[in-house]
C-alpha cells in the first residue's frame, strides 16, 4: 500500500537510490555521480527533481525528473531519467504511484508528454509500462555523445 509521495529530500538519499539503480542495471561502475554534484545540479541549479515513495517514514522508491522540449508539440514535456523502487517494495503499487504523480505533475504545468527509456532486456519493466497504456518507440534510435567525444566535438 502507497503511504505516500515527497519531494526533495537529500544528496545522499538520491545518490543511494541512483546506486541501487545503476547496480541493478549492471552499470554500478559508471556512476560518477557524488553528493556535491547533486547538490549542485538538483538543488543549487534546479536542473532536476526528484520524489519519493514512501511507506510510513521510509522511502521506498524514487523517480528523478526534468522538464525537456518538444518543438512538434511546442511546448515542455517532463523526461524521467529514473524510476526505481527497491525490490522488496516491487508489486505494491509504488511504481505506480510515482509515475501517476508524474503525470499530474506533467498535466498541471500544462506540458505535452512524459517520455522515458527503459533498457530493452528489462522485461519486467516493459510490461508494467505496456500495462499503463505506455507506447515503446520504435522508430527512434538514442544517440549519445559524452566523455572525451564530448570534449573533442566541443573543439
Amino acid at each position: 500500500m502507497v503511504s505516500g509521495l515527497q519531494s526533495g529530500r537529500t544528496p545522499p538519499l538520491i545518490l543511494e537510490f541512483i546506486k541501487e539503480l545503476a547496480d541493478y542495471e549492471k552499470m554500478l561502475q559508471e556512476v560518477v555521480a557524488d553528493q556535491a554534484t547533486l547538490e549542485e545540479w538538483i538543488f543549487d541549479k534546479q536542473k532536476a527533481e526528484v520524489i519519493f515513495a514512501l511507506e510510513g517514514e521510509k522511502e521506498v522508491g524514487f523517480a528523478l525528473f526534468f522538464h525537456n522540449f518538444s518543438t512538434f508539440l511546442g511546448r515542455a514535456g517532463i523526461y524521467l531519467e529514473d524510476l526505481f523502487v527497491k525490490p522488496e517494495y516491487r508489486g505494491k503499487g509504488y511504481g505506480k504511484a510515482l509515475l501517476k504523480k508524474l503525470a499530474s505533475i506533467a498535466v498541471e504545468r500544462k506540458c505535452g508528454r512524459l517520455e522515458w527509456w527503459c533498457l530493452d532486456w528489462n522485461e519486467p519493466s516493459i510490461g508494467f509500462y505496456l500495462s499503463l497504456g505506455a507506447e515503446p518507440m520504435s522508430d527512434w534510435t538514442v544517440y549519445r555523445i559524452a566523455g572525451e567525444t564530448l570534449a573533442d566535438l566541443a573543439q
